[in-house]
């Protein structure tokens, strides 16, 4: 029997323990009830694991039968603060949290990957490392993870790892979509504080106000993307909190900003977060204010091994059918830590489609109504644990 074949028969247990971790979505690194929840289940399977990696990452170990390279199966589980309004009967029961990208899922279709790979142990050449990671949506799990050894012991030579949803549009439903260099921008963050001096807004004469400062600022920090990098290349400096001022007639002493950039290029991406200070400083200073400014690297660009995806390729043209695996042209500016791993060892981050319009599933990412389509489910896992079995054959 083949391996999507066995993927099919176990449909039913992977849609289960989505459901179960939907609802005990848990935010950022703290995710002890999903921690706990997956190391039970790995129990259970008889899997070999390790919990509080990198604070509540979960690693699981399938060695093989013979000797061999390992690839690392990466599934982020963290939630988001959201309010869910989906009305599915399995909803979230914690209050203003939900799984609202798609992780649970993730989480699920790679505890299944997890039960196939071990009944296949006697066809495995090496390992597979089964990295169970929180805070993707924020402030990042690879890192801690990586800090904590997750890609030694054994060392990790290859990694895999899928995004289910409607990030790419084109993707259809059960379709896999994939890409060979370049797929996902950096994830900065940038702050600043807007220094004046508050009076009453009757006699602006008497103050220096922050409000009007930051309107400059903001309208000349969007000529860095219109006029400063070439319109061919990728690029988005975004504000998306601004506060100041706590009455309507008096000018405050500050405002405070943050925002996002994103690059697909390393060097785009250090003249971004250079241009941004210095319209910040110039601005406030030309108009009798000061600054404060920081700026976070985040996440870097996430960018596929072409030769890695090449040979993934043909996995999923034998799981899917060759008519549905899609090529990504365009990259996506959303950010993903995933690019960590790929930082280190050669490997690939595809998409499963898992929206459907037939059955009502078209709420984007991060919305209060987003969901997935569970038919698809055993594509996932089939997809982890051929991609995983076939790599491993090839690199003995």
């Amino acid at each position: 029997m083949s391996i999507a074949q066995k993927a099919r028969e176990i449909q039913s247990e992977i849609v289960q323990w989505r459901r179960d971790l939907h609802q005990i979505p848990e935010v950022g690194l703290e995710v002890p009830q999903t921690s706990a929840y997956v190391a039970r289940e790995l129990e259970k399977l008889g899997v070999e694991h390790k919990t509080g990696v990198g604070g509540y990452g979960v690693v699981g170990i399938i060695r093989g039968d013979y000797p061999g390279k390992t690839i690392g199966l990466r599934a982020d589980m963290d939630g988001l603060a959201i309010q869910e309004e989906t009305g599915l009967p399995f909803a979230s029961t914690i209050a203003g949290k939900m799984h609202a990208c798609g992780h649970d899922s993730h989480t699920a279709m790679q505890l299944g990957a997890a039960k196939l790979l071990l009944e296949n142990k006697d066809k495995l050449t090496g390992n597979a490392k089964l990295i169970f990671q929180p805070a993707e949506e924020g402030p990042g799990g690879a890192k801690p993870m990586i800090d904590d050894g997750v890609m030694e012991n054994p060392k990790v030579d290859a990694v895999l790892g899928l995004h289910i949803g409607l990030v790419f549009k084109e993707v259809g439903t059960g379709q896999v979509g994939v890409g060979y260099g370049q797929l996902m921008a950096c994830l900065d963050r940038f702050k600043i504080i807007i220094k004046g001096k508050g009076c009453h807004g009757a006699m602006p004469e008497m103050g220096v106000d922050p409000i009007v400062i930051a309107g400059q600022v903001i309208s000349t920090l969007q000529t860095i993307v219109s006029r400063e990098i070439a319109p061919t290349t990728p690029a988005v400096v975004t504000i998306g909190i601004i506060r100041g001022g706590q009455a309507y007639n008096i000018i405050p002493d500050i405002v405070e900003m943050e925002g996002t950039a994103r690059a697909l290029d390393q060097q785009v991406r250090e003249k971004n977060a250079a241009r941004i200070e210095d319209i910040v400083k110039q601005v406030t200073r030309g108009m009798r204010g000061d600054y404060e400014f920081e700026y976070i690297f985040g996440y870097p660009a996430l960018s596929n091994d072409a030769e890695f995806t090449k040979e993934f390729v043909k996995v999923a043209q034998e799981i899917v059918g060759e008519e549905n695996v899609l090529e990504i042209a365009k990259p996506t500016m959303g950010g993903e830590d995933f690019a960590f791993f790929l930082k280190m060892v050669p490997g690939t981050f595809f998409f499963l489609g898992g929206g459907n319009e037939e059955k009502g599933i078209v709420y984007p990412h991060h919305s209060a109504k987003f969901d997935v389509d569970e038919d698809v489910f055993w594509k996932g896992t089939a997809l982890l644990t051929q991609g995983a079995i076939d790599w491993l054959t090839r690199n003995c």
